[in-house]
Parts: structure tokens; sequence; C-alpha cells
């Protein structure tokens, strides 16, 4: 499994929101600058995270984006299977019921099963804010994502 850069830009930008929590509405123009990420990038992600419910919008003069939930609800593998889709190590483990018609009788299914465990309880149990604390007590408070 390898994470795209939309999945590793939305965790970047979703962990800025959750850093400046407090400034109320965050402009896209200030994450990108913050984050040193294109903002048209960022653009083409917004909607994924929009859709998902993780995001407030407000327009105007004051616009910009917040979470809509607390950070230590958000999970990094909700944001990954948002930007990458199905975080399976192979493709009969991504829909709910493995269809392979080789499923009884292959020797490797239940390694791969566990992997995709593995992934799964490792990247559901690890949050927002969780990655902030962690970093923020190993370095001080002095952060860059």
């Amino acid at each position: 499994m390898k994470i795209s850069t939309k999945g590793r830009y939305a965790l970047r930008m979703l962990l800025d929101l959750a850093m400046h929590r407090d400034d109320g509405f965050i402009a896209l123009k200030d994450i990108a600058e913050r984050q040193n990420i294109s903002k048209k990038y960022l653009e083409q992600i917004v909607p994924l995270l929009n859709r998902s419910g993780l995001l407030r919008t407000n327009r105007g003069f004051q616009g910009g984006y917040m979470l809509s939930k607390p950070a230590s609800e958000c999970t990094v593998g909700e944001i990954l299977r948002l930007t990458e889709g199905s975080l399976a190590p192979i493709t009969c483990l991504e829909q709910e019921v493995n269809e392979c018609p080789r499923q009884s009788s292959c020797i490797t299914l239940p390694m791969w099963e566990g992997l995709y465990k593995q992934i799964t309880d490792y990247l559901d149990n690890i949050t927002l804010q969780k990655m902030i604390d962690d970093f923020t007590s190993a370095n001080g408070g002095d952060y860059m994502i």
C-alpha cells in the first residue's frame, strides 16, 4: 500500500485546521502557505472532505474552512479511506464480502486478512488530536506538518 499525495495533503490540511481551530474559519490560501502546498491542489481535495462531512465551510469575507467535529474524533483511517479508497492490501479484500473464487483454497488469504486488520486497527486508532499531542510533547511545541 502506498499513500498518494492526495492522501498526505488531505491529512496535512486537516491537521492544520485542527491546530488552528481557535482561529475560526481558515482561508485555503493560509493553509497552502503554511503547508507549502499548491492552493489549486487543495481545491481539488476540499470537495472530497466536504462531501464526507469533515469540513464546515463559510463563504464571504471571513470565509474559509474548519473541522466539523473535534480533532479527537477524526481518525487517520477515515481520512485515508476518503482520499485513497480502500486500505486493503489486495483487491479481493476491498469489498465487504470476498467474492474471490479462490478464497476457500487460498493459502495466503489469512495472511492478507491479518495485514488488513493490522492496518485498519492502527489507522483507525490514531486521531488528529493524538498526532498533534504526540508531536507537541516530543518537540516542545514546535511543529511542522
